[in-house]
């Protein structure tokens, strides 16, 4: 049983959401040719759950749903939350997205083109850039009240795994002409969308 053991873990480990012990069984009675018992299925799964309990470890197995799943010890669920909260914060929405890729895609820039392409007043949606460090201030415009410009960070280039500028998509990649009203500003957010998810 001792040789089973690591194998239902993994198995455990990989659920989604669970497994049922019907289905460690086939995987395993296919994986050893062989025909496992009920009874020798539940026996290492309990050992399991015992060694997880005694261990001082984050994780333990929990029966639920007709099946078996890894999860958190519940004395550890504070900290989780504040990683979930922090994670949360920093992902950026669709405005957010949609102005950042205006600024990576016509840097340097002024905050009145960007409010010009996106119809809107940007001035909140910048200043959370800016909190983020994904935008930075590169200067101010040659015109009337020399305005300042925008331009992408270093952070950016990290938080889109890119090594320059110059590899972000090019529009025409994503570019949809039956959906393409005006301007490029969406096609720009789902450019960048698709990076950070390369």
């Amino acid at each position: 049983m001792e040789t089973l053991k690591p194998h239902i873990e993994a198995l455990i480990f990989v659920a989604n959401p669970v497994i049922t012990w019907n289905e460690i069984k086939d995987c395993l009675d296919e994986k050893f040719e062989a025909d496992f018992t009920e009874e020798e299925i539940h026996e290492v799964i309990d050992q399991l759950i015992d060694e997880y309990k005694e261990k001082n470890t984050a994780i333990e197995i929990i029966e639920m749903n007709g099946g078996f799943r890894f999860l958190t010890k519940p004395i550890y669920e504070s900290t989780l939350a504040i990683y979930l909260k922090q994670a949360q914060n920093k992902k950026l929405s669709k405005t957010a997205m949609e102005t950042l890729s205006i600024i990576a895609y016509k840097q340097p820039v002024a905050k009145s083109v960007i409010e010009q392409i996106r119809g809107v007043n940007c001035d909140y949606t910048i200043q959370r850039l800016l909190e983020k460090e994904l935008i930075s201030i590169v200067g101010r415009a040659e015109t009337i009240g020399k305005p300042l410009l925008y331009g992408t960070s270093e952070k950016f280039m990290d938080y889109f795994g890119l090594k320059s500028i110059r590899d972000l998509p090019a529009l025409k990649d994503f570019e949809d002409k039956r959906q393409i009203i005006g301007d490029n500003s969406a096609v720009a957010g789902e450019a960048l969308k698709n990076t950070s998810e390369n």
